[in-house]
């Protein structure tokens, strides 16, 4: 009877382990800056090259929050006039040069449009993976929250808004369009996350491309497809489309990135864009 009890006791055991792990490992709403204490996310992302923007088409402004301080930004404007806007959020590194020169590209492939590249570190930029990790983590979310509704106002009440951002910027490219509101109008996220439920989208106006790794060990095809899932539920226009590659695969400041997932990724961008902001 004692060997029985033991055994059963052992059983239970296992199974209430297992559960923990599979729960630690699989969850579907997670916190992208919890990634950051994770030697392997840190370690995925390659230390940026050596890069300095030259013939910049934009330059560094500083704009007010409600608050009475100063937000930063890298502004790209357009040739023509124009009412379209393009809010450009960087991955973990903070906003570099690598990110500036994604702006100015943006502007050269969609033609009349300005380009707004958001500092979300308030002037910080990581060239180390330990700064990276700490700039994320120390990012206060009402702050940033103020940083993107200044940036809303700098743009004024009739610019239509599209958004795009990788890593941590996808998230924040995703948060963006919601505070946008009517006002959004496409939203590009690259492998990036926010906790949601379907009640997150009630003010998302704008359709969203999501942009995943399928070998992705944090974003995982599980948290995307949630994602997918109370998108759907909310009654948000949304397209998935998943590559064969790691996290991080079309970073800018990645020296590693999947070139050709990358260009393929960049034509749906490029197309998702002219469909649904510039036309």
């Amino acid at each position: 009877m004692k060997i029985l009890t033991l055994f059963l006791a052992l059983i239970i055991s296992f199974c209430f382990v297992s559960a923990q792990e599979k729960s630690s490992c699989c969850q579907v709403n997670v916190s992208f800056s919890s990634f950051a204490s994770d030697k392997n996310f840190r370690d995925v992302h390659q230390t940026p090259d050596a890069f300095t923007l030259k013939d910049a088409k934009g330059k560094m402004i500083k704009f007010k929050t409600k608050s009475g301080s100063e937000a930063n930004g890298y502004f790209v404007q357009s040739n023509k006039k124009s009412n379209k806007y393009i809010f450009v959020f960087h991955e973990w590194w903070g906003l570099n040069d690598h990110i500036k020169r994604e702006a100015d590209e943006l502007n050269e492939k969609l033609g009349d449009v300005n380009v707004l590249a958001i500092d979300l570190y308030d002037g910080k930029v990581a060239s180390t993976r330990e700064d990276a990790a700490k700039y994320m983590q120390s990012v206060n979310k009402e702050r940033a929250l103020e940083i993107v509704t200044a940036a809303i106002d700098f743009v004024g009440k009739d610019a239509e808004i599209g958004t795009i951002g990788w890593c941590f910027g996808g998230g924040w490219s995703l948060q963006a369009s919601i505070l946008a509101g009517k006002q959004g109008k496409a939203c590009v996220m690259y492998y990036g996350i926010i906790e949601n439920t379907p009640e997150t989208f009630k003010n998302l106006n704008a359709p969203v491309l999501g942009i995943f790794a399928e070998k992705d060990g944090w974003v995982t095809p599980e948290v995307y497809g949630n994602l997918e899932k109370n998108l759907k539920a909310a009654g948000k226009k949304v397209i998935i489309k998943s590559f064969n590659a790691d996290h991080a695969f079309a970073n800018p400041s990645n020296p590693n990135y999947d070139k050709q997932a990358t260009k393929e990724a960049m034509e749906l961008t490029v197309k998702f864009f002219k469909e649904n902001l510039m036309k």
